[in-house]
């Protein structure tokens, strides 16, 4: 059985684009996470790993899967290029973040009662899964519309 050669200049540069890319998507997803710390109340980091409450975790996990849903499309649709690659993939991946952030804003001032309330509330809502459904339906939406 032959198995061919293997470039290891072609491989090395995989494995470099791969590094850069998930450099790329762990800071957006970092970034996305001080944006919802800053427009939630409280610390957003004490009320999902101390506190546990539920309703802040429901809105980290929908708004982190928002945005890698968006990092992942614009990685799949960037440029071949690695450098155009990796700078689309940034500029898509910030632009998200933002766009999460409003629509986190929006829904606050749309939805009844008080996102802020919601967040510090101990107990479970089904609220916190309705919003968190729509940060990710937003996020969705994001991540179809990048060209």
């Amino acid at each position: 059985m032959d198995f061919g050669s293997v470039d290891a200049t072609l491989l090395g540069q995989g494995v470099l684009a791969t590094l850069l890319y998930f450099v790329i998507g762990f800071a957006v997803l970092a970034l996305g996470f001080v944006v919802l710390d800053v427009l939630t109340p409280g610390n957003l980091r004490q009320q999902v790993y101390t506190d546990r409450n539920p309703n802040a975790a429901i809105l980290l996990a929908a708004n982190h899967l928002s945005l890698a849903a968006i990092v992942v499309t614009a990685i799949l649709t960037s440029s071949d290029s690695l450098g155009q690659g990796l700078v689309d993939s940034l500029v898509y991946g910030l632009l998200g973040v933002v766009l999460q952030g409003v629509a986190l804003r929006l829904l606050d001032a749309f939805v009844p009662g008080h996102l802020r309330a919601l967040v510090t509330e101990p107990r479970m809502s089904g609220a916190a899964w309705a919003v968190g459904s729509s940060l990710l339906a937003i996020g969705l939406v994001n991540a179809a519309a990048l060209s």
